[in-house]
């Protein structure tokens, strides 16, 4: 993918004619990645879309595509500045515009009700660089819409103001031109402030790494630390990079990350995030990726690419806007041409309500309402260690009835551990284990993980295995010393029918009693049986009384364990029902069955073993995303920590964006509504209509920015 920098994309509004423009070249929309937060527009270049084909079709939407570097938020901030010079200029320009004009009518307030249309040639050269300097930014984007015949608040705002000074109405044409800035400014500020709010975890990482070499420690930056090498961490010093702990056992704030509240023990083999703060023991920690491919930089990018996925509010907006600022031009229209040709009025009084009308029809509230809630509403979520992937999947959450949860990783610990191994057939468990975990050395699946660390803690030395086969949901097979062995559920020794009802009565009991039972065997026979039990997680009954209180109708647990254990844990958990010995394929089944009942369902998964539920699902959320890439691509929701409270949190969050959303629109068209009509009877002056507008406007930036002080 080539990034380009996108010179005058201040807001998400700027993203609907690069669309119109780009989509054509690639011929896919979903080829095309916004980052609204960074300005940016990522796509694949080839023979037909060339660096220069990309330029050009920015350049016809009065923007410019410079290629993404490194010191992008430098260039951001010039055109910041930009802005802001051009704002204090158009300002300057009309105060020394109605001073002028108030020294030569004697008073201020005889210059600002001053009904005449003549002005003196130094207000309206004052003026004129009021307007110029307001103006200057967006009259490409103005003459790019209109060339295009889809007028927006650009072609609004040019031609009242171009209107006002025709008629001679030149301080209040600049006044308009200001205020407008003004409004632009905000919006621009705005999202800058959402981008701020996840930059900022950028700044959790230090500048150096304290790395080990031969020769001693070395203070070196992150960039140059390659992948495997041993960096220490004092008490109280962030953590340089993503890697785990070698030596040490100690104490570490990751709330950054994963945003959970309490302190988290790291001991040898655990997981180190780069940002995260070190408590009160030295560590020492091999670094497993490098400094641009960290947890923290992967959600700094993923929530950028997200701001530019819209939400349905937004796409509503969008559509919306289409039709009601051609309606406003329309209408603007008639209130100029109507009543002088067919009622008796007068040109100059109809003319200036016609350009009133304009500007309180100048729809920047109501596009600005939305982009900049959702754009706080995804940066809060990452603050909060949790991923949402598109302005879609905030909302989702909001409209769940029903939720499916994995159990396995999810309710449970995920941690199964042997709890017995029962040897047959002439086996002792030595050979039992060793032949178990030869089958399970490279899964990575749960079961697998407490099978092969039992084996190592009980001293049994490995055999290698060769042409390892998985069966999903099943087992697996395998040749261990020239034999081929099978391992896998009680369901695989059923369907192999090697099973006599001694042995069907022993595992049948131990299932019930909340194990799961793993089985060897040969073609002969079978070798033995291992039971295995994970714990449910302190803290998920209170999550599933979360979920509940949060509105969810009906969670039902999904398992590819036997019913006995399923059902154990279910009970355990206080979840509403329970589905086991399920395949993935079942469950995708389950999640189609539950849609058809309640509509909107979520699922809760641990990873990519419930990726085909997770994308059957109205949202997928993944658990534990830190720590698998594979989670954050299966779902649509990816929660950094292990903490299935965070899903109660996610739903109040979503519903109160939507709340926010709902204020704003209403807000906005409220004060539209109001305006029209004062515009229509000729009670509402320009400076007026465009001060409200500004103030609304004002108001939904500050009310949707509430959002980023969500904890």
């Amino acid at each position: 993918m080539t990034t380009y920098k996108i010179a005058g994309m201040d807001c998400a509004d700027e993203i609907a004619p690069l669309r119109r423009e780009l989509e054509p070249l690639v011929g896919d929309a979903d080829r095309l990645v916004f980052d609204v937060l960074k300005g940016t527009v990522s796509l694949e270049l080839s023979e037909t879309v060339t660096d220069a084909a990309v330029r050009a079709a920015v350049a016809r939407t009065g923007m410019r595509a410079e290629p993404w570097t490194e010191s992008a938020s430098q260039v951001r901030d010039g055109q910041g500045r930009q802005r802001v010079i051009a704002t204090v200029v158009s300002g300057a320009g009309i105060i020394i515009a109605l001073g002028l004009q108030a020294w030569s009518h004697g008073t201020w307030r005889a210059a600002i009700n001053s009904d005449e249309y003549s002005a003196p040639s130094s207000v309206i050269i004052a003026a004129a660089i009021a307007i110029l300097a307001g103006v200057w930014q967006v009259l490409p984007k103005a003459l790019n819409a209109a060339r295009h015949l889809r007028p927006d608040m650009n072609v609004l705002m040019v031609i009242a103001v171009a209107g006002a000074a025709g008629i001679g109405e030149w301080v209040e044409g600049g006044t308009v031109a200001f205020l407008f800035c003004i409004s632009l400014m905000l919006e621009s500020w705005s999202v800058g402030r959402a981008r701020r709010a996840v930059e900022a975890l950028l700044d959790l990482a230090p500048d150096v790494v304290r790395l080990r070499m031969p020769d001693g420690e070395h203070l070196v930056a992150p960039a140059s630390v390659a992948v495997g090498s041993i960096f220490i961490v004092q008490p109280g010093e962030r953590i340089p990079l993503d890697g785990v702990v070698v030596i040490g056992t100690g104490e570490v704030n990751q709330a950054p990350i994963t945003g959970e509240s309490r302190l988290v023990t790291k001991e040898t083999g655990d997981v180190l995030y780069a940002g995260t703060v070190n408590g009160s023991a030295v560590l020492e920690g091999r670094s497993t990726t490098l400094a641009g491919d960290t947890t923290l930089a992967h959600t700094i990018r993923l929530v950028g690419s997200a701001s530019g996925k819209r939400a349905q509010a937004e796409q509503w907006v969008d559509r919306f806007a289409r039709v009601y600022t051609p309606i406003i031009l329309g209408l603007a229209v008639l209130v100029w041409l109507v009543p002088p040709l067919l009622l008796g009025g007068t040109w100059s009084d109809w003319t200036y309500r016609s350009l009133v009308l304009l500007v309180i029809g100048c729809p920047c509230a109501l596009v600005i309402s939305t982009p900049v809630t959702i754009v706080a509403g995804l940066a809060a979520a990452a603050r909060q260690g949790v991923l949402i992937k598109g302005g879609i999947h905030l909302e989702a959450p909001a409209r769940l009835r029903a939720l499916a949860i994995d159990k396995t990783g999810t309710l449970t610990e995920g941690k199964p551990r042997v709890r017995q191994v029962v040897p047959m057939s002439g086996h002792d468990e030595r050979k039992l284990l060793s032949i178990a975990s030869a089958l399970e050395a490279h899964s990575t699946h749960p079961l697998a993980l407490g099978i092969v660390a039992h084996a190592v803690a009980m001293g049994v030395k490995a055999i290698p295995a060769d042409q390892v086969t998985a069966q999903p949901g099943r087992g697996v097979t395998g040749t261990v010393e020239g034999v081929t062995h099978w391992l896998g559920s009680h369901r695989l020794l059923e369907e192999r029918h090697q099973e006599d009802p001694s042995l069907h009565e022993r595992i049948t009991a131990l299932e019930a009693a909340g194990n799961t039972v793993v089985v060897i065997g040969n073609e002969t026979h079978v070798c033995g049986y291992l039971s295995l039990g994970d714990e449910l997680r302190p803290a998920a009954v209170r999550a599933v009384s979360a979920l509940h209180a949060a509105g969810i109708e009906h969670i039902v647990m999904l398992s590819g364990d036997n019913r006995g254990t399923a059902e154990l844990i279910a009970q355990q958990a206080g979840v509403d029902a329970v589905e086991a010995e399920l395949l993935p394929s079942d469950k995708v089944t389950a999640i189609e069955r539950l849609i058809e009942r309640y509509g909107s369902v979520g699922m809760v998964g641990d990873g990519i073993n419930d990726a085909p539920a997770l994308g059957r699902a109205t949202l997928g959320i993944a658990m534990g995303a830190a720590g698998s890439d594979a989670a954050i691509e299966a779902a649509d929701v990816a929660l950094m920590s292990d903490d299935l409270a965070s899903v109660a949190w996610l739903i109040t969050h979503s519903r109160r964006t939507l709340a926010i959303i709902r204020q704003n629109v209403a807000l906005a068209l409220g004060i539209k509504l109001l305006f029209l009509g004062l515009a229509l009877t000729g009670h509402a002056s320009l400076w007026a209509a465009i001060a409200a507008d500004t103030g609304a406007s004002l108001v939904v930036i500050f009310n949707g920015l509430r959002l980023l002080r969500t904890m």
